[in-house]
């Protein structure tokens, strides 16, 4: 009898202790994201609006702590920080995911588009597998955001590869595809974090720099520079990635708010940056920087540069040349079909 009661004050108690756990409010969590984008900008304002969706719809169990304006470094920076748990996550430009997973910077592989219908046609196919692909290295992606079709920048006009010899050519750091087409014109570029790119114009250490439209009105690099070489060289694609560790701290229910809510935030994002990079050739316009082409011929031979770095890159981890065949593959079947139509 003695036994069986003690049995059940034991049940007893972890009864109670069950309803009294279920009755008592779960933990909240703040995800502590940071980005180089400026407060204020409509990247930003997005985001805080997402935030605000996701803390009223969880009842504040979840909720974000941005650091904008590049407070925590530069995104290699930010990347770090996220491994070692400083951070949770970060709008990062997609060439950082490169050092986790190359692919997470194919859409940026030089020349490989030439306007934005290319883009979208590509970027329906194969968006979804590259988020899946970025899933299974430990991070969570929302979508991808537009960043823009990339032009030289530059003090003197460039309509040749020879203008460039004697250029300071800023490449982002860790972007060795970049870096390796460069040196295959026997051009060694300056590798620097995008957060110093601004002093390195003020101060000398570069004269060339290869931006966005929006990205440059946006870092006030227009500001120091003169002309733009109106020959896209790649495209640039921004990213909110979680760490999959933080993520899955989450209920279940509320990681579904979550990707629900900051889905529609990157698809929004996505639709007005590809306006806003448009309109902001006009402003580069306005603001006195001066567009020129490149010489008949010159875009054959950087295309040639592309193809044999691109051949020496085969093999050593920057890219997966099955994705980056197929990718064209899709392309080049779009682009076939629209010019013959066009005709």
């Amino acid at each position: 009898m003695e036994n069986r009661n003690k049995f059940m004050k034991l049940t007893i108690q972890a009864t109670v202790f069950v309803l009294l756990s279920m009755a008592l409010p779960l933990q909240a969590m703040t995800l502590k994201i940071a980005t180089l984008a400026p407060d204020g900008n409509n990247w930003m304002n997005q985001m805080r609006a997402g935030a605000a969706e996701v803390e009223k719809r969880t009842q504040g169990r979840v909720t974000f702590k941005f650091y904008p304006g590049g407070v925590m470094g530069s995104d290699k920076s930010v990347m770090r920080k996220i491994r070692v748990g400083q951070l949770h996550g970060g709008a990062v430009t997609s060439g950082v995911l490169a050092d986790i997973y190359p692919d997470g910077q194919i859409y940026s592989f030089p020349l490989l588009f030439e306007n934005y219908d290319e883009i979208n046609h590509v970027r329906a196919r194969f968006d979804a597998q590259l988020i899946k692909n970025l899933e299974k290295k430990g991070f969570i992606a929302f979508g991808l955001s537009d960043g823009g079709l990339v032009y030289l920048m530059t003090n003197e006009p460039v309509r040749a590869i020879d203008d460039l010899r004697n250029k300071k050519i800023w490449v982002p750091e860790g972007d060795e595809i970049t870096r390796a087409v460069f040196l295959d014109m026997g051009i060694t570029p300056i590798q620097l974090p995008v957060s110093d790119v601004y002093t390195g114009l003020q101060t000398g250490l570069i004269d060339t720099v290869g931006i966005s439209p929006i990205g440059a009105l946006a870092f006030q690099w227009h500001t120091k520079t003169k002309y733009l070489t109106d020959n896209p060289l790649m495209y640039l694609s921004g990213v909110l990635v979680v760490s999959k560790k933080a993520f899955s701290k989450l209920q279940s229910g509320d990681q579904s708010i979550v990707r629900e809510v900051f889905s529609d935030v990157f698809a929004s994002l996505n639709q007005q940056n590809q306006k806003d990079n448009i309109a902001a050739r006009k402003a580069l316009q306005n603001n006195g920087i001066q567009f020129v082409k490149l010489k008949p011929g010159e875009w054959g031979k950087l295309n040639q540069h592309v193809l044999s770095a691109t051949s020496r890159l085969k093999g050593k981890g920057e890219f997966s040349p099955g994705l980056l065949q197929s990718i064209k593959t899709f392309r080049d079947d779009y682009r076939s079909k629209h010019r013959t139509a066009a005709n």
